[in-house]
């Protein structure tokens, strides 16, 4: 249920993913307008910068012809030039300053700089053929520079008389940009305007949207309530969308899981109490049969005390088989880790095996194609290869053999364990690592089979971080590869 409740607080977070949807669409949506939005309205400031610096330098050529035409630089009561000065600085809300090449202000608009010197980098310039212009964002205007140019005549080579265009004199006009920028705002306004009805209309769809899309995602969170409560341990479908389908088949998933666990639970509490309740069975018919017999011969007690100590003995090792493997389930089970000779470990193992070996008329072969040092846990690695030699053995037939080959690699170090034995059949193979499953129960019984041995091994070696493999051909033999890294990494 830890599982469920893991989901479950996954499950709450769509909540907040709501909102994120949310805010992500009404991104989408303004951004970009705020985007576009600034981008024209600065497009259009720029476009009209140059459209007024383009007029009005098309109108300073015009009236820099006037100037040479009415000779206004000698002679500035010209009624025609001045009122034409007047109506440009009225009509581009700026100033005229007429400049001749003493650097003399002949004329002022505004009428407050006449007779003064005016010397400057842009006037300088101008007077080297240079117009200018710049624009003052801050105060607000375009300041702009027009050469006055009169014809000389000049006398080449040829004799010809060709005409060249000389300075004579400077315009430096400052226009205002209030109109320019009074546009702009009133666009700003209208723009703010249409950008807010936009925002009510995409928090509107934002909404709907968000609503329909995290929908699925709330039914999934019903269903997994639904089976947080008890109501039903059905599988749950909501095929909406892939991210839905990844969620409800991860959770179909566990829940399958779960129930496996719960199935293997019920099992093995029904196992366990099956297994020991046979021996206390057996003795407590023994005993009443004693008890029954008053005059019962010495024999008869010495036969079935031999028989209760074998069921003492089969329970005892069916407890100590159990604590080996809650041991080993436990996720906090610590190895102590060493380094150790597998050859030599392996040896240790066949010859404390081989006097049950020679019972059952079995040969033993070991073979090591190298010397192998590896970091195991020593214990917990040879009751894993014990159980596996073991079972080898007890379960094979008679003048039989059972083989164990050690081979390593750069990373690993593999242990082979094959004999001549019964096999396993192959719709089994899955089930022999189960607790208390016995392939051939009868068998098992009469060799005292606790049906823990795989089930332990197993274990012992996916703590050491390694892997368990079963090949077998039933009626010819089964071997086992057992995988496992030369260096332990916790």
């Amino acid at each position: 249920m830890e599982k469920i409740k893991n989901l479950l607080g996954r499950a709450k977070l769509f909540r907040s993913l709501k909102v994120r949807i949310f805010v992500i669409m009404l991104l989408v949506g303004v951004v970009p307008s705020f985007i576009i939005k600034h981008g024209i309205l600065d497009n259009y400031e720029t476009r009209a910068i140059d459209v007024r610096k383009s007029d009005v330098q098309n109108q300073l050529k015009i009236l820099a012809n006037h100037l040479i035409t009415y000779n206004y630089l000698q002679d500035t009561s010209s009624e025609v030039i001045n009122a034409e000065l007047e109506q440009l600085s009225n009509l581009y809300d700026g100033r005229v300053l007429i400049i001749d090449r003493s650097f003399k202000i002949i004329k002022d608009t505004y009428g407050i700089s006449e007779g003064k010197i005016i010397i400057s980098e842009e006037v300088m310039k101008c007077f080297q053929g240079t117009g200018m212009s710049n624009h003052d964002k801050v105060n607000g205007y375009i300041e702009m520079t027009t050469p006055i140019t009169s014809a000389v005549l000049t006398q080449d080579l040829t004799g010809g008389k060709p005409d060249k265009e000389e300075v004579v004199g400077v315009m430096l006009i400052s226009v205002s940009t209030d109109s320019i920028v009074a546009t702009q705002e009133i666009l700003n306004r209208k723009a703010m305007i249409i950008e807010l009805i936009m925002l009510l209309v995409l928090v509107g769809i934002a909404g709907v949207l968000s609503t329909v899309l995290i929908r699925p995602f709330e039914r999934v969170t019903q269903a997994i309530n639904e089976v947080k409560a008890g109501f039903t341990d059905e599988q749950i479908s909501v095929p909406d969308y892939l991210e839905t389908e990844h969620i409800v088949d991860a959770f179909n998933q566990m829940l399958g899981r779960m129930k496996v666990l719960d199935d293997s639970r019920q099992e093995f509490v029904s196992n366990v109490s099956h297994e020991l309740k046979t021996p206390i069975t057996s003795m407590k018919v023994l005993a009443d049969s004693l008890l029954q017999q008053p005059d019962a011969p010495v024999e008869l007690y010495k036969e079935f005390m031999v028989d209760i100590a074998d069921e003492i003995d089969r329970e005892n090792k069916i407890i100590t088989d159990l604590l080996s493997l809650v041991k080993m389930d436990k996720k906090v089970a610590e190895l102590n880790i060493s380094s150790a000779h597998i050859n030599e470990l392996l040896e240790l193992i066949l010859k404390r095996l081989r006097p049950i070996a020679r019972k059952q008329d079995v040969e033993v072969v070991f073979e090591s194609v190298r010397p192998v040092t590896a970091e195991v846990d020593e214990v917990k690695f040879t009751l894993a290869i014990s159980n596996l030699v073991e079972n080898a053995i007890k379960y094979n037939k008679q003048h039989g053999w059972v083989k164990v080959l050690l081979d390593a690699d750069h990373q690993f170090f593999t242990v082979e364990i094959s004999d001549s034995g019964i096999g396993i059949p192959e719709d089994v193979m899955e089930h022999i690592y189960e607790r208390f499953y016995r392939v051939d129960k009868s068998h098992s019984r009469e060799i005292g089979g606790t049906g823990l041995g795989l089930a332990i091994t197993r274990n012992a070696i996916l703590m050491h971080r390694g892997s368990i493999k079963a090949e077998s051909i039933p009626g010819e033999g089964t071997t086992f590869v057992v995988k496992m890294p030369l260096i332990y990494i916790a």
